[in-house]
């Protein structure tokens, strides 16, 4: 009996139960193969390093599987590069055949996938990029924000506060690129669209050393507060020369969740105290589910969790839910979405449900939250408000949304007075 006619005999068989097929069993065994991107060497290598933490602490604590099938996650680095995180999603794709993407942290390396990905189908979920338009006007049906967001979902609900607390002209200071313009027109849309007024925004380029010449023109402003958009050590650098050069107690400084996020301020001092920024996630949070994670997290790793291992951890168990209606199976990729998109995330550290709106995004309760010193004397961020339901178009009707330009420097959606 040549091997064609055998393993048919054996199918047949294995259909009327007669026998057990090692075929199946063997495809069965095999695990499930996941392919993670994260920059380990760069300038955000120490945010890349906690997507890894963060993400393999979920699998760790769950016998690395979901439902029943072993989980092997291949990690490679992107090196923040937009070409080496092509070259890489190739090689798991087409070498290693993972079954699906996550991961990267910067947009521009995001997008690089996203738009590979967009030709073969291969599921890919975003927990870190927050570019606007991947879950807007340039949505891609097999990429995925889970426990994701929007560079300028959550300034909004910031701006909204700002409002109530009287501020009425703000100066915004952020970095030069996609991720620090549509933050900012997040804030400055709705900041003015509620009667407030921007009097000037600053544009400085990534790794800037020194802030003064910005922060003597915000001096002159008169402003009642200043939005700032900073990542890694640029937040660092501006939180500390603000409060050198004076303002910190003059002129309140509210900040872009990356601002005071824990890969920011845990090393830092008294110039970060009292910063408000918004966030779905705050580890200074009393809701015991998050108590728990962020007790769990630090004591795995000594530190408290930043929004990268936070993000990577949530957004394993999406997927990791999702598959088990499916009982573990990615073979249908459809099937495989579309339980990701219909996927009601229970159990996240945020101790609330989360679930997508209908282009794969996910709607939060947003906390307003202000870094104070814990019981333990390290900085951390504490909810003192909140915005129930934010989705990704606040409280725009989509498709009327989506008429207007992208967020960039040319365009803030600044509503003149």
């Amino acid at each position: 009996m040549d091997r064609r006619t055998f393993l048919k005999a054996t199918a047949a068989l294995t259909t009327t139960g007669l026998v057990a097929s090692p075929y199946v069993a063997r495809a069965q065994a095999t695990p499930i193969k996941i392919g993670l991107m994260a920059p380990l060497t760069g300038v955000v290598a120490a945010g890349g390093r906690e997507m890894v933490d963060g993400f393999n602490m979920y699998f760790a604590a769950h016998g690395n599987e979901i439902a029943g099938r072993k989980v092997e996650v291949l990690v490679e680095d992107d090196a923040s590069n937009p070409d080496t995180a092509l070259q890489k999603a190739r090689r798991l794709v087409e070498q290693a055949n993972v079954d699906f993407l996550f991961g990267n942290l910067l947009a521009n390396t995001g997008l690089a996938v996203a738009n590979y990905v967009k030709g073969n189908g291969t599921p890919y979920f975003i927990p870190i990029i927050a570019a606007d338009d991947l879950t807007q006007r340039n949505r891609i049906p097999n990429v995925i924000r889970v426990a994701g967001y929007t560079a300028s979902q959550f300034p909004r609900p910031l701006a909204d506060w700002a409002l109530k607390q009287g501020y009425k002209k703000v100066a915004t200071i952020s970095q030069d690129y996609t991720f620090g313009h549509e933050q900012c027109g997040g804030f400055c849309q709705t900041f003015t669209e509620g009667g407030g007024q921007v009097a000037g925004q600053f544009w400085h380029p990534l790794n800037t050393s020194d802030f003064s010449p910005y922060l003597g023109q915000i001096a002159g402003l008169g402003v009642d507060c200043v939005f700032a958009m900073e990542t890694g050590a640029d937040a660092a650098r501006l939180m500390q020369q603000y409060a050198n050069f004076g303002l910190k107690g003059s002129v309140p400084m509210l900040g872009a969740m990356n601002l005071t996020d824990q890969s920011v301020i845990r090393t830092m001092g008294p110039e970060v105290d009292g910063i408000v920024s918004a966030a779905h996630f705050a580890e200074g949070s009393t809701n015991p589910v998050t108590e728990k994670f962020v007790a769990d997290y630090t004591a795995k790793f000594g530190k408290l969790p930043s929004l990268y291992g936070f993000s990577m951890y949530s957004g394993a168990m999406w997927v990791s839910e999702a598959l088990v209606p499916l009982k573990g199976q990615t073979a249908d990729r459809a099937a495989f979405l579309a339980s990701v998109m219909k996927t009601t995330l229970e159990g996240s550290p945020l101790g609330k449900p989360v679930r997508l709106d209908d282009f794969g995004n996910p709607i939060y309760d947003v906390y307003i939250r202000k870094v104070e010193k814990n019981r333990d004397g390290k900085y951390w961020n504490v909810p003192i408000e909140s915005y129930p339901n934010v989705s990704q178009f606040w409280k725009y009707d989509p498709a009327t949304y989506m008429q207007q330009p992208p967020y960039s420097r040319a365009f803030q959606g600044i509503k003149k007075g």
